[in-house]
């Protein structure tokens, strides 16, 4: 376990080899699972500023489900998500002409139509972030569907830490993934010892 700042870091995040690989999982993240997305609370705010430009980007069946579920639900937990298309793909997931799955929140982005990338939840993941008080941890969350970004992260020799150096600088900022950098080479170089 690796404590920076106001962050509590599983050993798994430094230890395991992680890079994802849509060819093979064609995005299975925005489909299974129990719910939708975690969405921060800043996030709802930004959803509503957005949706327009979000819209088009989005299918029939997400945007229906948009209409009837909201741009979030509430989950069992009292956290916000987004709403899922009958209980499956996130109501944002859109399939490319090689029935991959990828994220309107995004390609609104990509495109430039709005400023937000997509969910950070979406874009740190395979880490979980679980808040406390005092704190943040954050856990690899170990998911069969991903088993070729495993691989594929073990032959490029990439960790989770490493492959997640943008959404990481998104959440904590530049300074707190220096320090990260710098514990990692800590923790090899006494690892080797």
């Amino acid at each position: 376990m690796i404590v920076l700042q106001n962050t509590v870091i599983s050993d798994d995040i430094r230890e395991q080899f992680f890079v994802c690989n849509l060819e093979k999982c064609k995005g299975a993240c925005c489909v299974e699972g129990d719910l939708g997305a975690p969405l921060d609370g800043d996030e709802l705010v930004l959803l509503e500023q957005h949706y327009d430009k979000i819209k088009p980007y989005m299918s029939g069946a997400g945007k229906h489900a948009i209409e009837e579920q909201g741009l979030y639900v509430i989950d069992f937990e009292g956290d916000y998500s987004t709403p899922t298309i009958e209980n499956r793909e996130c109501a944002y997931a859109i399939y490319d002409e090689n029935k991959m799955l990828k994220c309107a929140i995004e390609q609104a982005y990509l495109d430039g139509e709005i400023d937000w990338k997509k969910p950070i939840s979406c874009h740190l993941y395979p880490i979980r972030i679980t808040r406390y008080d005092d704190f943040e941890a954050l856990n690899y969350d170990r998911w069969g569907i991903c088993s070729a970004a495993c691989s594929f992260g073990a032959d490029l020799g990439v960790r989770v830490y490493q492959f997640l150096k943008e959404p990481l600088i998104r959440k904590y900022g530049e300074g707190w993934y220096s320090e990260l950098e710098q514990l990692m080479l800590e923790e090899e170089a006494n690892a080797t010892k």
